[in-house]
């Protein structure tokens, strides 16, 4: 009798760990979703230097969110230009690369979202005396990637709070480049989304030093295709069930992405 108590446990802890939702036929036929990314953005996905093993918080989420649906996660890589297209053709059923939900992006796909960001103004730490404020960089040169929305969120900053002296917008070539000419001193600060200067901060110890606080708010989702409401209420049951049961708090703690949290999936909650 004890042996059949213990099993009935044995068998309760597995039935919990994978849930009963309701993929399409396709995926649950299969068994494995098809997910997209590009891993050069750390912490949320890249390749360890060591290993060349994909790595980062995108990776753990969705490697966990495949446990609860008790599917596998194929990742595909591909280019950043290919996201939308892959998703529309169904070459991917997912993307899931720290991929920004705008509702620009809502008619070729719908997004879970799993994290807040925001931009986030950063200066070199030898200059920290000098921008003790966001309002310090009015009149600065300010660099952040010209592939992004942050152009357009720093310009509607410097509107609203530098008046006659507005922020110098300084496009870049990504996140990496904007961090170079900071270095370089040919622009006073930088901007870019502050669930990654953590992990920046700590590889270039005592380099950068943040001002202030995000200048915007916006959501991290998963990307998926707009027809596919089935799958869509499997990723937010899924991602809902990781906070839930603890695990979306420890994997964010992992990442230091602690400020970061959401404390319910939402979908298409951006702007």
């Amino acid at each position: 009798m004890k042996r059949l108590l213990v099993a009935a446990a044995f068998l309760g802890v597995m039935n919990a760990s994978v849930m009963a939702i309701d993929l399409p036929a396709e995926i649950a036929k299969r068994g494995s979703i098809k997910v997209a990314l590009v891993p050069n953005y750390p912490p949320m996905e890249f390749r360890d230097p060591a290993t060349n093993a994909l790595s980062g918080f995108d990776i753990d989420l969705g490697e966990a969110i495949g446990r609860k649906l008790g599917v596998k996660i194929e990742w595909t890589e591909t280019s950043f230009a290919e996201f939308m297209p892959s998703i529309s053709t169904g070459r991917v059923d997912a993307i899931l690369s720290g991929f920004t939900d705008y509702a620009s992006r809502h008619e070729i796909a719908s997004f879970v979202d799993y994290l807040r960001s925001g931009p986030q103004f950063f200066v070199q730490q030898s200059r920290k005396a000098e921008f003790k404020d966001a309002a310090s960089l009015c009149g600065k040169k300010v660099g952040a990637s010209r592939r992004t929305m942050f152009p357009a969120q720093i310009a509607a900053w410097s509107e609203k709070n530098c008046g006659s002296s507005p922020i110098q917008f300084v496009g870049t070539d990504g996140s990496a480049d904007a961090r170079t000419q900071l270095r370089q001193g040919r622009i006073d600060a930088a901007a870019q989304g502050n669930e990654t200067l953590p992990y920046i901060m700590d590889l270039e110890p005592g380099t950068y030093a943040t001002v202030g606080e995000p200048i915007a708010q916006q959501f991290t989702g998963i990307a998926l295709p707009v027809k596919e409401k089935a799958l869509q209420q499997a990723m937010l049951e899924a991602v809902d069930a990781l906070i839930a049961d603890g695990t979306y708090r420890t994997l964010l703690a992992k990442w230091k992405l602690t400020d970061n949290a959401l404390e319910k999936a939402t979908i298409n909650a951006g702007q």
